[in-house]
């Protein structure tokens, strides 16, 4: 039951979307060239490139402190499940606004709801053996994760989607193994959302995971300063 649970929160949040397809922007006669992080704006009219380097805010890190061997071993397990899921609800996140986007474009009800399920087989059958691996942590991680990158907790996202009475049943099916759909991520109060965030972004600084924006603002400077003060 816990595995099908996942797998279906997994399924339901990660579908939606087929392919991503890049498109190049030109708007008001300019078009914007990527190569080798330099951007070059070429102007109607104008023969000169006119070139800048874009470059990324970037957070220093103060150096990890441990008050003990047992803290550190929890945060380096910690670390190891939310770099795992990470990537679910980052995909998560990028498939409901797809598939947000197609919906409102089919008006007829069971035509939305044909396209729904059929997209929902078709990432069961990508995901539904890797989402079978994930423990009862790592599925509470990616709950809170999900509400990250989306803004809504799953319980939400399902109850929109499927049926509230659906909602309700995998909520309680969930509470049998600790796992609560309803969770939301709050770094700034539960201190391991805090150390997830740590991980994060010093994953994302070194380039083990892609980052995303997060549905809601979250300054990881002043997420620091306020726990430092704890």
């Amino acid at each position: 039951m816990k595995r099908n649970l996942l797998i279906y929160i997994g399924v339901f949040l990660l579908s939606l979307n087929f392919s991503v397809q890049a498109q190049d922007e030109r708007e008001n006669g300019v078009v914007e060239i990527d190569s080798s992080e330099r951007f070059f704006y070429f102007v109607e009219g104008d023969t000169i490139p006119r070139e800048f380097i874009d470059l990324e805010e970037v957070v220093l890190l103060n150096k990890l402190e441990f008050t003990s061997k047992e803290d550190r071993r929890r945060y380096l397990i910690l670390r190891r499940k939310t770099r795992k899921v990470y990537p679910y609800a980052k995909l998560a996140a990028e498939r409901l606004l797809s598939l947000q986007q197609r919906l409102d474009s089919i008006e007829d009800k069971r035509l939305r709801k044909k396209y729904t399920k059929r997209i929902q087989k078709y990432i069961e059958g990508e995901f539904s053996e890797r989402l079978k691996k994930l423990t009862r942590t790592e599925g509470q991680i990616l709950v809170k994760l999900i509400y990250r990158q989306t803004g809504r907790t799953a319980f939400d996202l399902v109850k929109e989607l499927r049926t509230g009475w659906r909602a309700f049943w995998y909520n309680t099916t969930a509470s049998m193994f600790d796992i609560s759909l309803k969770k939301e991520y709050k770094p700034f109060e539960v201190k391991e959302d805090y150390l997830i965030e740590d991980i994060l972004e010093r994953s994302f600084q070194a380039n083990l995971l892609e980052r995303q924006k997060p549905a809601f603002d979250i300054d990881f400077l002043d997420l620091t300063d306020h726990w430092d003060k704890q």
